[in-house]
């Protein structure tokens, strides 16, 4: 996707779509829906909607998330004509590009990776407190310059 204008047809049809999921669609299985990207083919004849669900990936039953997000997305499928449309109005394309609607796996992920990093964090600290913590070499390593008062004092300044 290299091309700004289709960039710029994915950016314009995030937009869309967002709005569309906001004000027009009323679908009781739709959730909290947030459209995270959007990706277009360089012949703008396909768009995949990445979208994430509020809600969805914190602690509970996980019985309950898949059926959220099962809701999730047979309400964006049944919506996915309207909005195609929509988009196709608002784009003034002569053909307009299908939507596929993709849950974007990426918040959980990166949730994971955090409490990954937290447990890192937390180990380090653990093992430096039962070390010592003291730093190897000198308390100020850096090096000073030479202070010979005694050599100054037996120069001879030549006189003017």
């Amino acid at each position: 996707m290299t091309n700004p204008r289709v960039r710029k047809i994915a950016d314009r049809i995030q937009v869309i779509v967002a709005e569309m999921l906001e004000r027009r669609v009323k679908d009781p299985r739709l959730g909290f829906v947030t459209v995270t990207d959007v990706r277009v083919t360089g012949d703008t004849q396909h768009a995949s909607v990445f979208y994430t669900v509020l809600g969805v990936g914190g602690p509970g039953a996980a019985d309950d998330e898949e059926a959220q997000l099962a809701a999730t997305a047979a309400a964006l499928e049944s919506a996915k004509g309207l909005l195609r449309s929509e988009v196709a109005k608002q784009l003034g394309m002569r053909l307009a590009p299908t939507l596929e609607f993709i849950h974007d796996a990426l918040p959980e992920t990166a949730r994971q990776l955090d409490e990954v990093l937290a447990r890192a964090r937390a180990q380090d600290e653990a093992v430096a407190a039962q070390r010592g913590a003291a730093y190897a070499g000198e308390a100020d390593p850096y090096k000073k310059p030479r202070e010979d008062s005694e050599e100054s004092e037996g120069v001879d300044e030549p006189e003017a």
